[in-house]
């Protein structure tokens, strides 16, 4: 039987109040995966009024007890029991490859003790008032309540631990809500800082439907006890989301999605470009928000870089991981047959409007997609326009490294990009000129710093950060000095 996934609030974990469910089926073979308890609309309500209900002692603990509760959730992550059952279920439930979950796995426990370190910085300051004299102010970093994170499935583990663990660090409380293509794995994260000891009701997990999401995700948001909302996922749902807390003036964190350019210019080490670009465009298939999707090269380079990029991603076979016959391909099926159809159909219409095909065949068997490179791709184009979360890499041509950048900017999404050349004169001069969230010289796309969360700088990529100004308020307190004369009494 396959397993089941309940949800879990207020430290229990419990069937749906109506025993609703869903199947989770793996995309390549239709097969059921597992079974998810789909939250009600009386267990949304539930998951948050526990959050609201723990956060009034929550808030009150110190940063340095919840510290060490997530030095301990970051030592047991670390263990071999939960390394073998994140990589297990995560290759169950989303057919990735065992090496791209034992990443997910990896980054989690150095994700947690980053924020752990956010204790030294949640302090305040006190100064003198500017304008009432001889009264003193107080500046405090306050926890702004519950927080609703949504997290999604190309990395499910490590970017639901994100979702909740900045925001209960700063002494938020949380509802957490899985995609509906990755509830088991999801579910672990929360399953984690239960098992590190946090108590009841700071954490709690919600999954529902596909069908029922858009109705009781817009409930949620609704619930006047929900102060903000952080959502990592397409630029079509953030747009929704955005619109929804609009209503209601709530904050957002948006991580959206990405169209991460790789500008090389003449000087660049080839070699190492190429096995960057090749490494940061096709790892997962293309499936992560900082995948290398354009390639904006200078004239003098292009020959050398297109040949050793087209080498490289020629060796790498597509096929279904969990499949006999694929054990040798190094890339995984896309996450639905529809993503891979309009992965083909984004590349089709490039090459019809004059972008010529340097690999690939345009075809795609059910959700697999070989690796394909265009060259000629320019704005205008769905293929440069818009993200294709797919194995492709679109090159363009240039003549200058200031045409290189306008190149760069010439796209709505702003959260990551990288910069090849053996020039670090110019690379400082050009690199800031780049707007991306993440800029790296030489080296991949794919690259953030857990300090400074990888979200960007507005549309597309979406906007906000996962640290502490994002969770906190900022709120003064004046003391006055008694005796004080009103000029209106006089």
């Amino acid at each position: 039987m396959p397993p089941f996934t309940p949800l879990f609030i207020n430290g229990r974990e419990v069937p749906a109040s109506d025993n609703g469910t869903f199947e989770v089926l793996n995309i390549s073979t239709s097969t059921v995966v597992g079974t998810s308890a789909s939250a009600s609309s009386d267990d949304c309500t539930a998951a948050v009024e526990a959050a609201g209900l723990a956060f009034k002692s929550w808030e009150k603990t110190t940063p340095y007890a919840r510290r060490d509760l997530f030095f301990k959730a970051a030592d047991l992550v670390s263990s071999d029991r939960w390394r073998d059952l994140i990589v297990q279920v995560s290759v169950e439930e989303t057919n990735c490859s065992r090496d791209w979950a034992i990443g997910g796995w990896a980054g989690a426990a150095p994700l947690m003790r980053t924020v752990a370190s956010f204790a030294n910085e949640l302090t305040g300051k006190t100064f003198m008032s500017s304008s009432a004299p001889g009264a003193r102010c107080t500046m405090e970093q306050r926890a702004m309540g519950v927080i609703f994170g949504i997290s999604p499935w190309n990395a499910p583990f490590t970017l639901s631990i994100r979702a909740i663990a900045a925001p209960i660090m700063c002494g938020n409380t949380v509802v957490l809500k899985s995609s509906e293509f990755s509830p088991r794995t999801q579910a672990l994260a929360v399953q984690l800082l239960h098992e590190a000891g946090f108590p009841n009701g700071v954490i709690n997990y919600i999954s529902m439907s596909r069908e029922s999401s858009p109705a009781l995700t817009a409930q949620i948001i609704g619930h006047p006890l929900v102060r903000k909302i952080n959502f990592t996922g397409s630029d079509r749902v953030g747009r929704i989301i955005a619109t929804e807390a609009a209503k209601y003036l709530k904050p957002t964190i948006l991580e959206l999605g990405g169209k991460a350019p790789a500008v090389v210019l003449n000087d660049a080490s080839i070699p190492d470009a190429a096995k960057a670009i090749v490494w940061g465009a096709m790892l997962h298939s293309g499936q992560i928000c900082m995948s290398t999707e354009r390639v904006i090269v200078q004239r003098g380079a292009a020959e050398a870089l297109i040949a050793q990029v087209k080498d490289l991603s020629a060796a790498l076979t597509a096929g279904d991981l969990q499949k006999a016959e694929s054990k040798n391909a190094k890339l995984g099926p896309l996450f639905t047959e529809g993503s891979a159809e309009n992965v083909v159909s984004m590349i089709s219409e490039a090459q019809a409007a004059g972008a010529e095909l340097l690999l690939g065949d345009l075809g795609r068997q059910g959700a697999v997609v070989c690796p394909h490179l265009v060259k000629g791709v320019k704005p205008g184009m769905r293929l440069w326009d818009r993200e294709s979360f797919g194995p492709v890499i679109a090159f363009a041509l240039v003549d200058t490294p200031e045409e290189a950048v306008d190149l760069a900017n010439a796209s709505d999404y702003t959260l990551s990009a990288s910069l090849w050349t053996n020039d670090m004169y110019l690379a400082q001069r050009i690199a800031p000129l780049i707007r991306a969230g993440y800029t790296n010289i030489n080296g991949p796309t794919f690259h953030s710093e857990n300090l400074v969360s990888a979200v960007g700088l507005g549309g597309s990529s979406g906007y906000g950060h996962f640290g502490i100004d994002d969770f906190t308020d900022k709120r003064v307190i004046t003391t006055h000095p008694l005796g004080r004369e009103y000029a209106l009494l006089k």
